[in-house]
């Protein structure tokens, strides 16, 4: 990976004690870096495939910038399909990288694709396969950052590196931020405020299944549904299922905090379906309720849906109780019909 640093002025402190001759009852000099991972991770897409052509990293400090050409060998954007890096799974963007310690904005850039192109930046439903851009750009020291088709995911959170390693994900909320072509528009538009930084040392996950008979209660409430449609909600805690909306602009009641797709387990065979798995990666350790649905395929993040809609949404099982979330620990939920 190249990397270029702008950094106007850093204090050597090793230098300086040097100039002071040797004293073997010195005080070793401070750290004055820490090392730097980013990686990148997604909560699922009503989509096959969202494939997004990273081309750099900047973090800008106070002093200037360092700029991270996360491009492959041959100068090509670097292309992750972010459904393949679900849960706690995660695509490396840069790895550990020395940093001189501070605090830094980060910006992530990609490139845009208003027409189809299978070698950048594009969104596949079914055979269909349309561009993806974002709606964001700008400055933020990096170099090549005003180059033409190039998007900027501006990420509000500050990195603060320390002197232990520094672990990174951007993790991409597509089913709140993923938009669809609509208006005039023949492509998609991620919206920058969909991504999320976190520190995986300050992130929890739950994990759990679904039974089969949990989908087939819901099926015969709404006939019809596609593998896009099984997905688990994520909600504040005390959230009764009645106030579990879908995700829209402005929600009346309780908007999910994020959601995960609901996958097929399969036997042996290869075939049959033993069940579906679910995983939530990165979350704070609090207090939150679940609710099930088979009808995420209908929830448009720029639409209101409901049980009275069309296309209909529903929450068709939720959590009887809240769901504890510890620090570094993976709370266990699953699905099961309801004890009669």
């Amino acid at each position: 990976m190249k990397h270029t640093k702008t950094i106007l002025a850093i204090t050597l402190t090793s230098l300086l004690a040097a100039c002071g001759g040797s004293d073997d009852n010195s005080t070793p000099p401070l750290p004055e870096s820490g090392v730097f991972s980013l990686g990148v991770s997604d909560n699922p897409a009503l989509a096959d495939k969202v494939n997004i052509a990273f081309k750099q990293v900047v973090l800008k400090g106070a002093d200037g910038s360092i700029s991270f050409d996360v491009s492959d060998s041959e100068g090509n954007a670097n292309q992750v399909d972010l459904l393949e890096f679900q849960g706690q799974s995660v695509a490396n963007l840069v790895t550990d990288e020395s940093v001189p310690l501070g605090e830094y904005q980060m910006c992530i850039y990609m490139e845009n694709r208003e027409v189809a192109d299978e070698t950048s930046s594009y969104v596949k439903v079914g055979d269909a396969i349309e561009g993806l851009v974002t709606n964001s750009n700008g400055s933020c020291g990096g170099v090549g950052a005003d180059e033409p088709n190039t998007g900027r995911l501006f990420l509000n959170k500050a990195v603060t590196i320390t002197a232990d390693s520094n672990r990174y994900v951007a993790e991409f909320n597509l089913a709140k931020g993923l938009q669809a072509p609509h208006g005039n528009k023949a492509y998609w538009t991620l919206k920058p405020t969909s991504v999320q930084l976190v520190n995986i040392t300050e992130v929890s996950a739950i994990s759990g299944s679904v039974h089969n008979d949990v989908l087939t209660a819901c099926e015969s409430t709404s006939p019809g549904y596609s593998d896009l449609g099984l997905a688990v909600y994520l909600y504040p805690q005390d959230t009764l299922i009645g106030a579990m909306e879908d995700f829209r602009p402005e929600a009346t009641l309780t908007a999910p905090l994020a959601a995960a797709r609901a996958k097929p387990e399969f036997e042996e065979d290869g075939v049959t379906i033993t069940g579906y798995n679910y995983e939530f990666g990165f979350i704070a350790a609090d207090s939150y309720q679940l609710g099930f649905t088979c009808v995420a395929d209908n929830d448009d993040p720029e639409t209101e849906q409901g049980a009275s809609t069309d296309p209909v949404f529903f929450i068709h099982q939720a959590t009887s109780e809240n769901v504890v979330v510890i620090l570094g620990a993976t709370s266990i939920y699953d699905f099961t019909p309801p004890v009669i």
